[in-house]
This record gives structure tokens, sequence and C-alpha cells, in this order.
């Protein structure tokens, strides 16, 4: 399994947020947003950062997807 954050560049588009608007607002490193922009797995913690400053879910910011899928996209 791979890890989609397609959810979470959705939410910001449709704010009207940049990254580093998320980064200021979630109180995170560049590093995790870096992370976060490559489909790389990051903590939990950072997680519940970012959904605590978009007032949503986890599974409003990603998903879990076959690794097939990731590739073909």
């Amino acid at each position: 399994m791979e890890v989609s954050y397609k959810k979470l560049w959705k939410i910001l588009i449709d704010k009207d947020m940049k990254k580093k608007d998320l980064q200021a607002a979630a109180s995170i490193s560049w590093a995790s947003v870096t992370k976060l922009s490559k489909g790389e797995v990051v903590s939990m913690e950072v997680l519940m950062k970012v959904c605590k400053a978009l007032n949503c879910n986890i599974g409003d910011v990603m998903d879990l997807v076959p690794i097939s899928e990731c590739s073909e996209n």
C-alpha cells in the first residue's frame, strides 16, 4: 500500500491555500510538507496538525491505495 495525499491538495486548492500557508497554519516543518508533496509517510502527529488546521478528518486528506494505482497516476 502507498499513501496518497491528493485529497489534501484538493482541499488546499478549494481553500485557496498554498503549501506555505498549510505549513504556517498547521505549525509543521517544511520537511513534513516536502514529504507530503512526495507522497511519503509522515507521522500521525503531522497528520493531526494538518487536520486540525483544515478542520477536517484524516480520511479527508489521505488515502491508502495499492501500489499499482499509485504508479499509474
